[in-house]
């Protein structure tokens, strides 16, 4: 456990005062009685971290440094890749491949140059959370696992920060705001993470485009709100986005006495969080124990005549977009009334995009009495990478 530092009260800047292109630039924001120059001058003043330059990061980095907000941090370690560009904005074509902090910081500073960027191009950690967050006013959560989730939100309520939440899944978002003085924190709706597997990542499930231009944009309202001290902020309510068809829907969270974070305050500092997201499943947990094979491997075995059978457990419409020679299509979530018409004597290989929903079903396999039976490494991704460029990536 990473023990939360002890910090005196935070010094209040003094609003610093707006030059005279800001007066320009800003002069939509100036009209609004709720904003003016004063609301102004604390948006230049506020220190606003965001976490993940994707998705949601993407759009909501771009309206805040839009809105003036003056000094903006972005964490993220990764590099942009072109199956970012359908929803991540913040990059574009001729970024591939460069880290996403390089390509976030060009567009950022092109949107507005008066505003400061604090590049941190880690992996937030147990061991760097508090530094990192410790510098800003608030936090914007944009990240996509649980791991993360978890550790900004402790973070946040062992250092007094507000956490703009927010998530997206298919047609699906959430957003809220977490870990103020006298709101819930994540732990008070979700006391623990789901287990390993059972919520597909966007990779797996699919998101989209739109949909995080539409929750980040939300994450960065409630920001500049906070910021502000304007409005009814989403404290104490969890939205609901529907996108399909078109709902939004806000839910009451409260507080929960119980929670060890802002409850009964008996978390006192941060945990070890990838332990804590593995094992919070008990027996579904321990996805990555199963048995594995590395699609070269698979791909010689084959080649040599060895009679293995192959079963994609994807779903029939990304069995439409590629597929594996050979392969029988068994939809992961019917695998078990098609247990029958699996030969039990041969050798069985399973694979779905990326591993995780292949990791599941021969665990599945393996309870059903099956004793010769692989999950193939990395999925089809990693198929069409090193075996048959044929078979295309998506």
């Amino acid at each position: 456990m990473i023990d939360a530092p002890t910090t005196s009260a935070p010094s209040v800047r003094p609003p610093p005062t707006l030059e005279r292109e800001e007066l320009l630039r800003y002069g939509r924001h100036l009209l609004l009685p709720e904003v003016g120059i004063n609301g102004q001058r604390k948006l230049k003043a506020a220190r606003v971290l965001i976490v993940g330059a994707g998705g949601l990061g993407s759009p909501a980095a771009l309206y805040l440094a839009a809105a003036g907000v003056g000094t903006i941090g972005l964490v993220d370690f990764d590099v942009v890749e072109v199956t970012n560009l359908q929803r991540q904005l913040l990059h574009g074509t001729r970024d591939i491949g460069r880290p996403k902090l390089d390509s976030a910081r060009d567009r950022l500073s092109d949107t507005n140059p008066n505003v400061r960027l604090e590049l941190h191009p880690v992996r937030l950690t147990a061991a760097n959370a508090l530094t990192i967050i410790g510098q800003y006013d608030l936090v914007l959560d944009g990240t996509d696992n649980f791991v993360t989730r978890y550790l900004v939100n402790d973070a946040c309520v062992l250092l007094g920060k507000p956490n703009v939440y927010g998530s997206i899944f298919r047609f699906d978002g959430q957003a809220s705001v977490f870990a103020t003085t006298d709101g819930p924190c994540y732990r008070c709706l979700y006391p623990e993470p789901p287990p390993p597997g059972l919520v597909p990542s966007c990779a797996e499930g699919g998101v989209l485009g739109v949909l995080p231009g539409l929750v980040g944009t939300i994450q960065a309202t409630e920001a500049v709100k906070l910021i502000l001290g304007i409005g009814k902020p989403l404290v104490g309510r969890l939205l609901l986005v529907d996108a399909l068809d078109t709902q939004f829907r806000a839910v009451t969270v409260h507080r929960d006495p119980a929670c060890p974070a802002c409850g009964t305050r008996e978390l006192q500092g941060l945990v070890d969080y990838e332990q804590f997201c593995a094992t919070g499943g008990g027996a579904s947990a321990g996805l990555d124990a199963v048995p594995q094979i590395e699609p070269r491997d698979l791909a010689i075995r084959r080649a040599s005549g060895e009679s293995i059978q192959l079963i994609d457990v994807r779903e029939p419409h990304e069995w439409e977009i590629t597929r594996i020679e050979g392969a029988r299509l068994i939809p992961l979530h019917r695998l078990e009334t098609a247990l029958p018409t699996i030969d039990r004597t041969t050798p069985v290989a399973v694979y779905c995009k990326a591993g995780t929903r292949s990791a599941l079903a021969v665990r599945d396999l393996l309870d059903a009495g099956f004793r010769q039976v692989w999950s193939v490494t990395g999925g089809i991704v990693r198929w069409s990478r090193e075996v048959d460029a044929a078979v295309a990536e998506y």
